[in-house]
């Protein structure tokens, strides 16, 4: 495991010990949690942004008529 040192502001330091103290989890984990679920929220975006790229460069957009029908499915459910 690696060890990595960072400053963060007090208010989030604040925020972090108070919620170590009432979940009686350390601040380390719940850091390293916090950290962890970020980064794969992230790293799913870029990659769905990049097989989207990779569709639009391929042309593979839906048609106007597959557009239409789903705002209209919306719109309908939405009534």
């Amino acid at each position: 495991m690696s060890v990595m040192s960072l400053r963060i502001p007090d208010e989030i330091a604040d925020t972090l010990a108070n919620l170590a103290k009432a979940t009686g989890r350390s601040k380390s984990y719940l850091a390293v949690d916090a950290l962890r679920e970020y980064l794969a929220r992230e790293a799913w975006q870029i990659e769905e942004i990049q097989k989207s790229l990779t569709e639009a460069d391929a042309g593979d957009f839906a048609s106007a008529d597959d557009v239409r029908a789903i705002a209209e499915k919306w719109n309908a459910n939405a009534r």
